[in-house]
Formats: structure tokens, C-alpha cells, sequence
């Protein structure tokens, strides 16, 4: 609920990004970028040995989950983040992005997270001919219990 409130006080200062030759960049709010970093290492030292296309088996509920999790949820914060904000600064927050090669690091994540068949756990269909259901194609719900 917070994240969507915060880009509105980089919006006060946002006059004083433009004037610089140089292109302008705006870090996120610092504490999350702090620990967004934190995670990438992490996470790389967990995906070090698998290669892009190639997909990492993380059992639930491991250690390794958790820290997965953690960077996803992270970067969940970090879109409603940017989904807040103005289209200035958006701007601004993606050019940090890309010189902290941050949003490099995620899709790199994502490639060696993804399965190779996303299908949706569940009673399957015994007609053949039926779609089978995917996590693409079916919504998924995050409770913490």
C-alpha cells in the first residue's frame, strides 16, 4: 500500500534533474534498491552454475526458495513503484535501472527460474484434446499462511 505513495515526493524535486548535459538518472527509494542488491548477489551465487535456457529445480520451502522468493516479491514492490510514478519519472528510475544493470540481472533470473513446462500442478484431463492449464493461463494465488 505504501509503494504507490512514495514516487509523489521525488515529483517535488524532479526540476532539478533536467538541467544537467549528462543523462539524468534517479535511484528507487535507496533502502529497497539496498536490498534489491543484496539479493542479485545472493541469487547469483544460487544460479552461478546454470546457464541461460536452462532451468534451476528449486524444491519448496528450501532456503534457496525463500531467498527466490524474496527477490521476486522485491522486484513486485519495485513495478508498483514504478507503475506509480509519473512518466518523467519513470524516465529517471529506468535509467538507474539500467546503469545498476539491475533489470539485466532480473531477466537473467527469470530465464534460469522459469520451467521448462509451466504446466499448473492439479488434477489433469484425461481428453487429450482438452487446453491443459498452465501457470500462464491460470491465476495464481499467494497466501501466506
Amino acid at each position: 500500500r505504501l509503494m504507490p505513495e512514495l514516487p509523489k515526493f521525488d515529483d517535488e524535486d524532479l526540476k532539478t534533474y533536467g538541467d544537467e548535459e549528462e543523462e539524468s538518472a534517479l535511484s528507487p527509494p535507496a533502502a529497497l534498491m539496498s536490498v534489491l542488491a543484496t539479493q542479485e548477489l545472493l541469487l547469483e551465487n544460487v544460479l552461478e552454475c546454470i546457464p541461460v535456457g536452462e532451468f534451476a529445480v528449486i524444491q519448496p520451502l528450501s532456503d534457496e526458495f525463500c531467498l527466490i522468493l524474496g527477490y521476486l516479491l522485491t522486484w513486485k514492490l519495485t513495478l508498483a513503484f514504478f507503475k506509480a510514478a509519473s512518466s518523467q519519472l519513470r524516465v529517471l528510475y529506468s535509467q538507474y535501472l539500467r546503469r545498476t544493470k539491475s533489470l539485466n540481472k532480473l531477466l537473467y533470473h527469470l530465464f534460469r527460474l522459469m520451467p521448462e513446462n509451466p504446466v499448473f500442478p492439479g488434477p489433469t484431463s484425461e481428453v487429450p484434446n482438452k487446453d491443459t492449464k498452465t501457470f500462464f493461463t491460470e491465476e495464481l494465488h499467494l497466501d501466506v499462511k
